[in-house]
């Protein structure tokens, strides 16, 4: 199975969307008035950085991917689909969402919901494995960070 979900990854065209999907964004997100693009801040926090990029994308993965839609997504009614989108899905990222708020507010946490929807689609699309959702998550924690850096 991981050879075979390995090889299909690297075919995705679905993959490489998601890959360019955020690039308009964060295009326009770097021209706000908020957004204060620091790419060097990496450099000098080099600790801070692996946990936005690794830690963090990894921890919250295996849990919300992993754990809490692994095994919501074992019941028949949690594998009906909208869009794609199954309720697992659906309701892991709420649930992501919701974990969110304390540390980022109401608003920046619900714009959380579509990326976490992405990274649960692609764990449901290779049945079960969340490489793609971390890699996809830690490559989306990146541009987000090199916009707004963390105050670490």
């Amino acid at each position: 199975m991981y050879s075979n979900t390995t090889t299909r990854s690297l075919h995705d065209k679905q993959w490489y969307a998601a890959l360019c999907l955020p690039l308009p964004l964060w295009a326009m997100l770097s021209l706000s008035e908020q957004a204060n693009v620091d790419i060097f801040w990496p450099l000098r926090d080099p600790t801070g950085f692996m946990f936005l990029i690794l830690l963090y994308p990894f921890i919250e993965e295996s849990v919300f991917r992993g754990l809490i839609q692994g095994k919501l997504i074992d019941h028949p009614f949690m594998q009906k689909k909208c869009l794609q989108v199954t309720l697992a899905n659906l309701l892991t990222s709420l649930l992501f969402s919701a974990a969110h708020i304390p540390q980022h507010g109401l608003l920046m946490a619900l714009l959380v919901i579509p990326p976490s929807m992405i990274f649960g689609y692609f764990r449901d699309r290779y049945q079960g494995w969340i490489v793609p959702s971390i890699l996809l998550h830690g490559y989306y924690n990146l541009g987000y960070f090199l916009m707004f850096p963390p105050h670490m």
